[in-house]
């Protein structure tokens, strides 16, 4: 998976403006909404044999611009306040924003345009395949965007308040999955919902990480997510829980016969992911040593849902 970089220089030099902008993109976390949207995608190739190639490309793109506008927009009301301050050579790398406003790198009101533009686009693009599909298309649409505007915006700022996490696991786990599926099939089913959990709560574990090295600035600002609210010891323990419900998720959706059994594919990632727990388990006090336990979640997300999507493919082709 790529890395954040901080490209703000040591030297004083400035980017270049592509580099800036994709840093303010953080395209390293659009993955995130990207692979749930396949695995909603393959599920409905594999169990129904639908599958519109243009009706796929439209939902990828849309939830793809959807999450840079999303990136962005949290970028400008976590700067306002105050929630995400420069730690200068000490900042983790996968924690704190973009640093593009930190860093003095574009102005406020221009990211959020950028925000806004990129938010416009993806409504259209949820216009065009409510009107191709069906209404549904327009509830998950809704239900996305009022969930990532209002996460850091006033006057809800629900992030702030301890229910970002939840959030998080509907939207990116039945939100996406299910509504990639339907997009496909024209129905609700039990099958996508209960596999969508497991990226759902993948990105619990993810942000829940992710919290944890900015505990201490997050108080300060006011920002009480789940961690900032009950502590570093027990947001690993919040880490872990998600990390185990996703994958008993897998365990028991093919034990009761929902899923395919291509889902098990899925737990191959359990050593990368226990090896991110044992470097968190260690270092959860030092935001810098805890780096590479952040990185290691990005990849249990990325490869347990790939492993999913390849279970799913195979189980179409031998159907």
């Amino acid at each position: 998976m790529p890395l954040k970089i901080n490209v703000a220089m040591k030297s004083g030099q400035r980017p270049g403006t592509a580099g800036v902008w994709l840093q303010a993109f953080r395209l390293h976390y659009v993955p995130t909404s990207i692979f749930p949207a396949l695995l909603g995608s393959v599920i409905a190739w594999a169990t129904y044999r639908e599958f519109n190639v243009l009706n796929f490309t439209m939902v990828i793109a849309g939830v793809t611009l959807h999450h840079i506008g999303l990136n962005m927009i949290d970028d400008v009301f976590d700067f306002l306040h105050a929630a995400d301050r420069s730690y200068g050579d000490t900042k983790n790398p996968y924690t704190g924003g973009s640093g593009v406003l930190t860093e003095g790198l574009l102005p406020t009101r221009l990211v959020l345009l950028a925000s806004i533009i990129c938010y416009l686009a993806g409504i259209m693009i949820a216009i065009y395949l409510t009107v191709a599909v069906g209404w549904p298309v327009l509830c998950f649409t809704l239900v996305g965007v009022f969930s990532s505007v209002f996460y850091t915006m006033p006057p809800l700022r629900y992030g702030y308040r301890g229910f970002g996490e939840l959030s998080l696991l509907i939207n990116f786990g039945p939100v996406i999955c299910l509504g990639a599926f339907y997009v496909q099939t024209r129905v609700i089913a039990w099958e996508p919902l209960i596999v969508s959990l497991v990226p759902g709560f993948l990105m619990w574990s993810m942000i829940v990480i992710n919290e944890i090295p900015d505990y201490e600035a997050d108080r300060a600002a006011g920002k009480l997510n789940i961690v900032a609210r009950f502590g570093r010891k027990r947001g690993v323990g919040l880490y872990v829980a998600g990390l185990v419900c996703a994958y008993a998720v897998m365990l028991v959706s093919v034990a009761i016969g929902i899923a395919s059994i291509g889902v098990l594919l899925g737990l191959l990632t359990v050593p990368v992911a226990y090896h991110s727990f044992r470097i968190l388990n260690d270092h959860y006090m030092d935001r810098i040593s805890v780096a590479p336990a952040n990185l290691a979640m990005i990849r249990v997300h990325a490869l347990t849902l790939t492993f999913l999507i390849i279970g799913y493919f195979a189980a179409g082709i031998m159907s």
